[in-house]
């Protein structure tokens, strides 16, 4: 993301877009209320007669107050919807648009008041560079790659030995560490890999070590152990002590790492609240130093109009000095969280004795 304009004295921003992990980023920072202006697309009728009058999209500057706001990580858009307050003579104040946000959309955020986690997460966006790191979990017959994202990870492939079904290409097994690592090279060259987190039970890795010849691509590697070559092992991986180091700077982990000291807290039944009731009780006296909330939690109370009930706990905590942490249900943190209703909170000192 790439800041274009800031006047915070007036509570305006503008940014444009640069990848499709901004628009994770923007689904937590636009709320209802918000007025977003840009250039969008818009249906003009055109003629005299309402009857005969075709309609044609055409480029519009246009503002509307949002009331909406829809993430689709699969369409990669974010949509933003409310009624229209600004726009040309031709259309209609008070009638209802659509923003569809992709890759190289620039568009200006006004608020009645930027909270502090509400610009850290701009500024987090704005400064975050593509992730350098991939993972690479295996065995001797499987292999999955991943590579960190802001808003969690991406698995890139997946790899089997074994025929699977007739029609699939037979991958002998002697060969497999030779197709393993002629991937990882692959994913080196496309997505400029500056470490690689190899991981596996047992000793397949330090197998798969001695097949390989390039000493460059053997200088990116971290060793790391895993129970198993599937999507759990990548989770697994990240909270490995071995990787911390090399994932300290990337937020997947920097949140499972958070979700992990809440459920600590949780298991010696200490400092830690989780549900909404509890979670707004402890707020309410100032007693949360982090809030944890998933992005799942945020569209779900958009869409079941209880928001209100979530924005409050969040404007609480950020005006009594505490952390806001949005974590994504991307990851196995996340959907932890989501499991305790998908909010909870770190305290500065107990609730009850």
């Amino acid at each position: 993301m790439k800041l274009l304009y800031s006047n915070l004295k007036k509570c305006e921003i503008k940014i444009l877009t640069q990848d499709f992990d901004d628009l994770w980023y923007l689904s937590s920072i636009i709320e209802p209320k918000d007025l977003i202006k840009g250039k969008t697309l818009r249906k003009i009728k055109l003629g005299v007669e309402e009857s005969s009058r075709e309609s044609v999209k055409k480029p519009v500057f246009i503002g509307i107050q949002a009331e909406k706001i829809e993430f689709s990580k699969y369409a990669n858009v974010l949509r933003i919807s409310g009624v229209i307050n600004e726009a040309p003579e031709d259309i209609p104040l008070g009638s209802y648009h659509s923003f569809n946000i992709d890759d190289n959309t620039a568009i200006t955020i006004i608020k009645e008041k930027w909270l502090k986690y509400q610009l850290d997460k701009l500024k987090e966006a704005c400064s975050e560079k593509k992730s350098s790191l991939l993972i690479c979990v295996h065995d001797r017959e499987e292999a999955y790659f991943a590579l960190f994202k802001k808003y969690g990870y991406e698995v890139l492939a997946h790899m089997q030995g074994e025929v699977q079904k007739k029609r699939e290409e037979n991958i002998k097994k002697e060969n497999f560490y030779l197709d393993v690592i002629k991937k990882m090279e692959e994913y080196v060259e496309r997505h400029k890999i500056k470490q690689i987190i190899l991981a596996s039970p047992s000793f397949w890795k330090e197998d798969l070590m001695k097949e390989m010849k390039d000493d460059n691509l053997k200088e990116k590697i971290i060793l790391a152990t895993c129970s198993s070559a599937t999507k759990n092992g990548i989770d697994e991986v990240i909270k490995r002590p071995e990787v911390r180091q090399a994932l300290k700077h990337e937020r997947t982990a920097k949140e499972v790492n958070k979700v992990e000291e809440l459920f600590a807290e949780i298991a010696k039944n200490n400092l830690a609240v989780y549900g909404l009731e509890e979670t707004e009780e402890a707020a309410n006296i100032g007693a949360v130093k982090d809030l944890l909330i998933t992005d799942t939690l945020i569209q779900k109370s958009r869409s079941e109009n209880f928001y209100d009930i979530v924005e409050n706990i969040m404007k609480t905590v950020d005006k009594t000095k505490g952390e806001v942490d949005i974590i994504s249900s991307e990851h196995e943190g996340g959907k932890r969280l989501d499991g305790l209703g998908g909010i909870g909170a770190i305290l500065r000192f107990k609730l009850r004795y």
